[in-house]
């Protein structure tokens, strides 16, 4: 059984919601953040936090959004309506931009340390799409905390911005596990090449792969969602964060 709880917490820019999820039995459990992709919190993503709790870890999932209100009311209709897409570019997603995630970090980095349910120690990390980015940042600018960051179909990893998550590798302390797509324009082969360097150069333990997939293989509500892409994307998640991060402990 998995307990479940939806709450808010105070960020330097306002109330943002979070769900965590940890198995409901005694004990304490290594804790794992859980950046949502581009199209929000919905049921599809809180289903992700869900079995990485049931797992055995704690889960924690905020509302990257909440600065514009937005409750993924287009849903997987940004992918076919023009005026929902655009709106999604131009306001929503610029309101989950790095330095405003990486501001949000310490409220949440307050509110996991306070729960009785998480073991002590460092975190894991995962994210989706815009997530994906964003974990990589946070393994970079809060290399302390991390021991495990994945990144699942995630863009924009290693581009010519000289803020590039990539650039942050000599910082990582973390195993980073990144996962692409096949033809996806946001994740290139030159900027696995790049991103491969990057990691190599600092000696960041990592693996880059490639899945036979379409961008955003993941989530179950997308019109790429792949079922054996998906459960590839289980079986690394979970085999890193039991490398790094171990199991629950017994009180």
């Amino acid at each position: 059984m998995i307990r479940h709880v939806a709450t808010e917490i105070e960020t330097r820019d306002g109330r943002c919601p979070v769900h965590t999820y940890v198995p409901d039995r005694d004990g304490s459990f290594p804790g794992v953040v859980v950046f949502m992709d581009g199209i929000g919190m919905r049921s599809a993503v809180l289903d992700v936090a869900a079995r990485i709790a049931g797992a055995g870890y704690y889960a924690f999932l905020p509302d990257l959004f909440y600065r514009v209100g937005y409750k993924a009311e287009y849903g997987v209709n940004v992918f076919s309506d023009p005026v929902a897409r655009a709106d999604l570019m131009t306001r929503i997603m610029p309101s989950a931009s790095p330095a405003n995630v990486m501001r949000d970090m310490e409220a949440f980095f307050t509110y996991i340390d306070a729960q009785p349910e998480v073991r002590r120690g460092t975190l894991g990390i995962t994210g989706y799409c815009m997530g994906g980015r964003l974990a990589l940042y946070a393994a970079g600018y809060f290399a302390e905390r991390f021991a495990a960051a994945a990144s699942y179909h995630g863009g924009g990893l290693a581009t010519d911005s000289p803020d590039s998550p990539h650039t942050l590798a000599p910082r990582m302390r973390a195993r980073v596990y990144v996962a692409g797509a096949i033809e996806d324009r946001g994740f290139d082969e030159a900027q696995k090449a790049r991103l491969e360097q990057a990691l190599s150069d600092a000696g960041v333990d990592h693996t880059i792969e490639t899945y036979p997939a379409r961008h955003g293989w993941v989530l179950c509500d997308t019109p790429a969602h792949d079922q054996v892409a998906a459960e590839r994307h289980w079986e690394t998640l979970l085999a890193l964060f039991a490398r790094t991060l171990g199991g629950a402990s017994r009180q």
